[in-house]
């Protein structure tokens, strides 16, 4: 698609070190002094984020991800509502918002299923990397990764090469990245027994993850996961049991 997207971020732990504003960047150490700036985190946030009353009145929920139009003013957030802008910005989106309104809303069905995963996961990956994990967090993890691939995995059972028929959606962007982000979970093996729980157990969803394993190898998304993938198997072979 011929859209020009800007990217600017950082990983979680370093969330709390930026002043998220239009023109993200890097504390200075002038920001960290400034009571304006400083925001308590929220949803699984600890500790303080610095952000400007331009990036509040733009985002009025104060969350990340969040995207801006090119002047600034304009705020958009949620991951997938970015994605959907992306694409109707696309003079030809070649069809991965749908070919007509009922796909299109069949692919927001799928967006809105996988933001429900990614909300009730959110804790749980956060916990593993503290001393907070619980047996009732795990199962929270566990349930919502189980209730979201049975549908993924009930959708491709018509034969379709993609999850909203026979071309690349939304959807499959989507399933990519949450799927993605959520194999994380099997690099953390110690932290999970240590409350007397297995590792969630990935199998049973063998076209799922065929097509997953299928769209990490597309050229479309190979250079952004390749090397994540790569750190993730080494970090499951540094922290196994």
């Amino acid at each position: 698609m011929d859209v020009e997207v800007q990217v600017r971020g950082a990983p979680p732990r370093e969330l709390g070190q930026w002043l998220w504003d239009f023109d993200a960047r890097p504390l200075e150490q002038n920001d960290r002094s400034d009571p304006g700036l400083e925001r308590k985190g929220r949803t699984g946030f600890s500790g303080s984020l610095y952000k400007t009353d331009q990036f509040l009145k733009a985002h009025p929920f104060g969350n990340v991800p969040a995207a801006f139009d090119v002047t600034g003013s304009v705020g958009i957030f949620e991951s997938n509502s970015i994605m959907r802008a992306v694409a109707r910005l696309a003079d030809d989106d070649k069809g991965i918002y749908g070919r007509d309104p009922y796909q299109a809303s069949r692919i927001d069905s799928f967006l809105d299923a996988s933001l429900v995963f990614a909300r009730d996961t959110q804790r749980y990956l956060l916990c593993l990397g503290s001393d907070r994990l619980t047996r009732e967090i795990h199962t929270q993890g566990r349930d919502a990764f189980k209730n979201y691939l049975d549908g993924i995995e009930r959708s491709l059972t018509a034969g379709d090469p993609f999850i909203v028929g026979k071309e690349l959606t939304l959807a499959d962007v989507c399933f990519v990245a949450e799927v993605s982000l959520f194999s994380r979970e099997r690099a953390w093996q110690r932290t999970i027994e240590a409350i007397e729980c297995e590792p969630i157990d990935w199998s049973g969803f063998e076209l799922a993850m065929a097509h997953y394993d299928d769209l990490c190898r597309r050229p479309a998304f190979e250079g952004d996961l390749a090397p994540f993938l790569e750190k993730l198997a080494v970090d499951i072979k540094k922290h196994a049991g």
